[in-house]
């Protein structure tokens, strides 16, 4: 697994790779590969932003603190 900061450091590279994807798109007959560059970018940006969350809440439970939603 890797550690909460080469997560946050991959979170931050497909941040740019998302903006610079993003600027790639024409505003009219959008080309399907670069459709599908951004959609993995994204697809990739969203589970990582959720394996940082879990990682942070099993840091939280670790040191003894309690759920931010109060369970």
């Amino acid at each position: 697994m890797q550690s909460l900061a080469q997560m946050e450091t991959r979170l931050r590279e497909l941040e740019a790779a998302i903006k610079e994807t993003e600027a790639r798109l024409p505003a009219h007959s959008v080309k399907p590969p670069v459709m599908l560059d951004l959609l993995a970018l994204e697809d990739e940006y969203e589970t990582l932003k959720q394996q940082i969350r879990a990682h942070r809440a099993g840091d939280a439970d670790a040191c003894g603190n309690e759920n931010p939603t109060g369970n």
